[in-house]
């Protein structure tokens, strides 16, 4: 489809919006002009392809469609029957496993799934804590995952003589797990930028008895493409999100080779935890999973990584220092503190949001600040990759990023970054 094409049907859209409620129109249309004209460096967000987007729009939307394929609640449900089948299929295929459920309507909704198909409330678990590059639904204590279950947790190595700090330390994973002896173990993470060992993990996991979960939400899109080691066979339950690095619609998806064991996801995704499938959304997703499964999707992830290392290579140049000494995957944790050790990263993101450079805040491992101000940002490079950038741009980037920061914020040097960051993404302009 041509740029020309996808753009008079995003117009298109907006038309029939506009003839309904203007009010929303101008809302979407604010938003597509935002997309278009800055830089997206939030390694959990991508751009979809204009068939996602639009699929994610279709009539699927009108179905309830409660139950799984063949074994309905309600009746005219061939056609989603069909399309639902083919998204699992292709999942199938995609990530080399026995079984999947599409339905979950987001990657917290999946492992809250996860969690009561594989342990009972009170069970112990052992995970990466938050503020180590973990996530909200992997024990915070105001997730479902902390206030229904018993988290312990793992570390990295937290000594800068050692190789590998600031990665995780398996001696500690080991340890911790004969220590609590955990029902479950889980790995992957938000905020990591190394290669996760699954065969060390399932080696863990089988010496206390422990099932091991691995959520691979941040990297589902380099494991679809052979950039990073599959959690199959090793996992016994995989989840993640479709977006992301995948870069399908927002929602979610869970995987095993175990049949009883997808038995028990099925009916804790359905009723457990979850109504009706999203049928629109699982209409995207299949068609996500097809993109995925094509040649160029291993291109693209391919320069993913590529265009990670750059920027952190770069950026560490500049006088940045890249948690554990630079990344593995799309994502990186980079440090302030060396630059200007009074920098938070609530400022950081406000000013390089003005500057047209969309980030966010994050904790780096063991920051004393908290999580509403910490000491670092993150940056990924899916979305940017999306958008036809390679090593080049990535330079550009480090250089406006480092612009910015030295400023402290200046306005005239924002201002500037931003006129050139606009001329940049006009010359790569998104599909839509």
């Amino acid at each position: 489809m041509t740029s020309t094409t996808t753009a008079s049907i995003d117009q298109s859209i907006l038309d029939t919006i506009a003839a309904t409620d203007p009010q929303v129109a101008d809302i979407i249309a604010a938003e597509r002009d935002r997309q278009e004209h800055t830089i997206e460096l939030i390694a959990s967000e991508n751009h979809a392809s204009p068939a996602v987007t639009v699929a994610a729009g279709t009539c699927m939307t009108n179905k309830y469609a409660e139950g799984y394929p063949g074994r309905r609640y309600y009746g005219g449900c061939a056609h989603h029957d069909q399309v639902e089948q083919l998204a699992r299929d292709r999942a199938k295929q995609l990530f080399g496993c026995n079984f999947a459920n599409v339905q979950p309507h987001s990657g917290a909704q999946a492992n809250t799934a996860a969690f009561m198909a594989m342990m009972e409330p009170g069970d112990t678990f052992l995970s990466l804590v938050l503020k180590d590059g973990g996530h909200l639904s992997h024990g915070m204590h105001l997730n479902f995952s902390g206030i229904f279950y018993n988290p312990v947790h793992y570390a990295l190595h937290y000594d800068p003589a050692h190789p590998q700090h600031e990665q995780i330390d398996y001696d500690s994973v080991r340890a911790a797990a004969h220590e609590h002896k955990p029902k479950m173990i889980l790995c992957g993470y938000s905020a990591y930028p190394r290669v996760i060992d699954f065969a060390k993990f399932r080696e863990i996991a089988d010496e206390v008895g422990a099932t091991l979960m691995a959520d691979v939400a941040h990297i589902a899109g380099l494991i679809a493409a052979g950039e990073h080691p599959s959690p199959f066979p090793h996992a016994h339950i995989v989840t993640t999100t479709t977006h992301k690095s995948l870069r399908g619609p927002r929602g979610g998806l869970i995987m095993t080779n175990d049949e009883e064991l997808n038995k028990l996801i099925n009916r804790n995704v359905f009723p457990g935890v979850q109504g009706g499938p999203l049928m629109h959304i699982i209409t995207a997703k299949a068609i996500a999973f097809g993109e995925a499964l094509k040649p160029e999707f291993k291109t693209y992830q391919k320069q993913v990584i590529k265009n990670a290392q750059k920027l952190a290579a770069d950026l560490t140049n500049l006088g940045f220092r890249i948690t554990s000494g630079g990344t593995d995957n799309h994502l990186m944790l980079v440090s302030l503190v060396e630059k200007n050790p009074e920098l938070t990263g609530k400022d950081a993101e406000k000013w390089l949001e003005n500057a047209g450079l969309i980030t966010n805040k994050n904790g780096i491992p063991d920051d004393p600040r908290s999580p509403m101000i910490t000491s670092g940002i993150r940056l990924g490079t899916p979305a940017t990759t999306t958008r036809g950038f390679k090593e080049p741009e990535m330079t550009q980037i480090a250089n406006w990023i480092n612009q910015v920061i030295e400023s402290n914020g200046d306005e005239t040097t924002i201002t500037t970054v931003r006129n050139q960051v606009t001329n940049l993404c006009k010359q790569y302009p998104l599909a839509h």
